[in-house]
């Protein structure tokens, strides 16, 4: 019986990765591509290596993958000159599916290592020169390991890219990566519980993103992003990251915070409130009641096959009806080992809403003065969307 490092924090099940490499094979064999490469160098958007390999991508470290149609996986990753690793397909108990792991101390702030990982990975690759290559997430792929690949030796090979072939598989969500969704959401739940419960005058925002942060790594989580922001009444702002996290909360404050992490095992999902510290004003309380009919109306149009241009277009017109501002960035999307996975809900996105997708809902917009929103998943089922995922009450908290 295969035996897993214990350091590992929730691993996916060999089985589930293989049902993942024999999807994407056989959509290969069907597309004529011999071999794919990718390379990731964040874990928040690092999702295709996470796919294929179960391991993430870190630190702006590239973790490069070279996944054959006919051959087990070679690894390039961060580690000493000359590390060659003969797995052959017999785990370690990290790396599975590997046959080499190739190891090189490169780093994107030094220019002259940029050949470093190319080089490593031009050795897999040799095989396929004059095949077909597909270039899986060229948005994050290093111009230097493109620009080494499409010169000398691979001058005379097709590439093509192969980002969508690996998106239509990897956004439907399995039985097991379901379960790991319902974690990460359940885990949010209690992260937002424990920052709402210390929220106090004197504080800053970013004490109540630490609180958030360390009870989600505490149950399980690896990696995430913790947004912020405390707002006096009349002067609305957008939460934000820790470098905008100084501003000392007072009372009367109105703080949104959002959680968007990984959970156990790497999937995200978004969980986003408001707390006010104090009472909530009565048109508050209104324009957050709409911001909630706003969401019912977006997640009445997330049925299978509908056009996501479509769903943007009818929800903006709702928007404008009942006198609200229009949507002029991401209101709802996919998530899954990315913390932005496709499809994304907006005029520009060519993949339609299908069953056992994992998607977030947030309108989010400014009124009034002040912000209203409220963030919450969602797994779509054959009808729509089934029940919500976090079980944080939809509503203001009023501290005291």
């Amino acid at each position: 019986m295969e035996q897993l490092s214990e350091r590992l924090q929730t691993p996916i099940s060999t089985a589930e990765l293989e049902r993942r490499w024999a999807a994407v094979r056989a959509a290969m064999e069907r597309d004529k591509i011999d071999v794919l490469l990718m390379q990731n160098n964040s874990d928040q958007m690092g999702g295709y290596v996470k796919y294929f390999t179960d391991l993430p991508a870190t630190n702006g470290y590239p973790l490069t993958v070279v996944f054959p149609r006919d051959d087990l996986m070679t690894l390039v990753s961060q580690g000493p000159f000359g590390g060659i690793n003969e797995l052959n397909g017999k785990s370690d108990g990290i790396r599975r599916g590997v046959k080499t792991w190739y190891t090189t101390p490169s780093y994107a702030s030094c220019y002259y290592t940029a050949p470093y990982d190319p080089e490593l990975a031009a050795k897999a690759l040799a095989p396929y020169a004059g095949g077909t290559i597909g270039l899986v997430g060229t948005y994050q792929m290093s111009f230097a390991m493109v620009d080494y690949m499409q010169k000398g030796r691979f001058s005379n090979t097709k590439f093509v890219d192969a980002s969508d072939l690996v998106d239509k598989i990897k956004v439907i969500k399995s039985s097991e990566e379901q379960e790991l969704v319902k974690r990460a959401a359940a885990m949010q739940d209690g992260a937002m519980r424990a920052a709402f419960a210390a929220i106090e005058p004197g504080m800053r925002d970013r004490d109540i993103a630490a609180i958030a942060q360390c009870y989600s790594q505490r149950h399980g989580s690896e990696h995430g992003i913790y947004l912020c922001a405390s707002m006096p009444a009349g002067k609305p702002v957008q939460f934000a990251a820790r470098h905008y996290q100084n501003r000392v909360i007072q009372d009367g404050d109105a703080v949104a915070l959002l959680v968007e992490d990984a959970g156990p095992g790497g999937m995200y999902t978004e969980l986003g409130r408001t707390c006010v510290v104090g009472k909530a004003s009565q048109q508050m309380k209104d324009e957050y009641a709409f911001a909630l009919e706003a969401r019912k109306y977006n997640l009445s149009l997330l049925k299978p096959g509908a056009a996501c241009k479509d769903i943007f277009a009818a929800y903006n017109d709702f928007m404008r009806k009942n006198g609200r501002p229009e949507e002029k960035r991401l209101h709802c999307h996919g998530q899954g080992y990315d913390l932005v996975e496709r499809p994304l809900i907006r005029n520009d996105e060519p993949m339609n809403i299908e069953k056992d997708m994992n998607i977030v809902v947030h309108p989010t917009y400014f009124r009034g003065g002040m912000l209203s929103w409220f963030c919450d998943n969602y797994l779509i089922g054959a009808g729509g969307p089934g029940e919500r995922l976090h079980h944080f009450p939809e509503e203001l908290t009023e501290l005291g």
